[in-house]
């Protein structure tokens, strides 16, 4: 358990210190800026929508380890995922950090992102974890309100 958890913490600090899809999206479709007060961590995250899917997505902004690595891999899972599939991703990965340890939830669905199943450990962290994906729901919603965790459900 200690070897996956330090795999797990390897994971995080690469796409922390270097992460992917970091850059502004000029020909963006759809864009949506996060903030969690608690932390710090700023998002905005852009996206291209085409044939209802989404053709590519990306994020700029600055924060804790966890808040960047979740940007970073989210957008690295959803390229190519229609609207539905990002839906059913972001309920799974919710349910991955804020449940409880013996629930019932399948992390091999969620490939690379379940590095963040030891986040509901760490109270506080949930947040920091899920900024990206309730900025990148707001996007895809077309919302033009800044999401803060203090205000978007957990």
């Amino acid at each position: 358990m200690s070897e996956l958890r330090d795999l797990y913490q390897e994971v995080i600090l690469d796409h922390h210190k270097r992460p992917r899809n970091f850059r502004a999206m000029e020909d963006a479709t759809r864009q949506a800026q996060g903030h969690n007060p608690l932390c710090g961590d700023r998002v905005t995250i852009f996206v291209r929508m085409a044939g209802g899917k989404v053709e590519d997505v990306s994020f700029q902004g600055s924060g804790c380890a966890i808040s960047k690595a979740s940007a970073s891999l989210m957008t690295d899972a959803l390229k190519g995922a229609t609207v539905a599939e990002v839906d059913a991703l972001f309920e799974q990965f919710q349910a991955m950090v804020t449940s409880a340890p013996d629930a019932d939830v399948d992390l091999d669905s969620l490939g690379k992102l379940a590095v963040f199943a030891g986040v509901r450990e760490f109270p506080s962290r949930v947040k920091c974890a899920s900024l990206a994906w309730h900025a990148l729901r707001a996007a895809l919603k077309s919302d033009e309100v800044i999401v803060s965790t203090e205000s978007a459900a957990d």
